[in-house]
C-alpha cells in the first residue's frame, strides 16, 4: 500500500459469509443487539419466541453477542474454550464447546436457509465488486484526508463488511471493523463522504 519508510494502511473489504450468516440468525431468532445496526433486507424480523421466557432470551442474546464478536473480529475475541463446528452450517459457524448450548439449539432449525442466504449475498457482492474499484475508493479518501490535515496518513488497519442492510449508512461493528450498506458502497460520491470520517478517525 505504501513504499518503504512511509506509513502503511491495510483495508480488507468483503461480504463475509460468517458475518452475513450471524446477522441472518440474529434476525430470525429475534436478537435485538447490536441495537444501532439495521436489519437485513428481505428477511422478516421475528419477535421473541413465545416459548422463550425473558431470562432465557437474555441468555440467548448474550451467547449470540459472544458469537458475533468472535465472528467479526476473531483475533480480538478468542474463545476461552475450544470451538466446534455446528452441524448443518458447513464451516461457517463454530461455537465454544461450553456456554453456547442455547444458541446452538436455537440456530439448528435455520441452518439450510441461513447458509443459502449467506452464500447468495456473498456471491452478489463478488459479482458487483469491480476489480480494483475498492482500492481506488479508499485511496481517494485517504488522499483527501492527507490534503485536509496536511500530513501523511498514519499507518492503520480497517476491515469493511459490505452488507445488504435495510438502511444506508456506516456502523462500527468492531474496534477495526465497520459495516457499510451495499447500496451506499455502490454510490461512489456518497460512499466517499461516508467513509471519510472513518478514515479520519484512524489515520
Amino acid at each position: 500500500m505504501a513504499g518503504a519508510g512511509t506509513p502503511e494502511w491495510l483495508i480488507r473489504e468483503d461480504a463475509g459469509q460468517p458475518v452475513l450468516l450471524a446477522l441472518y440468525l440474529r434476525q430470525v431468532l429475534g436478537i435485538r443487539s447490536p441495537d444501532e445496526l439495521p436489519l437485513l433486507r428481505g428477511i422478516p424480523p421475528r419477535a421473541t419466541a413465545p416459548d422463550r421466557d425473558t431470562d432465557e432470551h437474555e441468555l440467548l442474546e448474550r451467547q449470540w453477542r459472544e458469537y458475533w464478536a468472535m465472528t467479526v473480529e476473531p483475533q480480538a475475541h478468542p474463545s476461552p474454550v475450544p470451538l466446534d463446528l455446528v452441524d448443518g452450517f458447513e464451516t461457517l459457524v463454530a461455537l465454544p464447546i461450553e456456554g453456547s448450548d442455547l444458541l446452538r439449539a436455537a440456530m439448528a432449525p435455520h441452518a439450510a436457509e441461513a447458509v443459502a442466504f449467506a452464500q447468495s449475498a456473498h456471491a452478489r457482492y463478488v459479482r458487483d465488486a469491480g476489480s480494483g474499484v475498492a482500492y481506488r475508493a479508499y485511496a481517494s479518501a485517504i488522499a483527501e484526508h492527507e490534503r485536509q490535515v496536511g500530513r501523511r496518513a498514519h499507518s492503520f488497519e480497517l476491515n469493511v463488511q459490505v452488507l445488504p442492510l435495510a438502511q444506508r449508512g456506516v456502523w462500527w461493528i468492531g474496534s477495526l471493523t465497520v459495516a457499510v450498506t451495499d447500496g451506499l458502497r455502490g454510490d461512489i460520491a456518497a460512499f466517499d463522504a461516508a467513509i471519510h470520517p472513518i478514515i479520519a478517525e484512524l489515520a
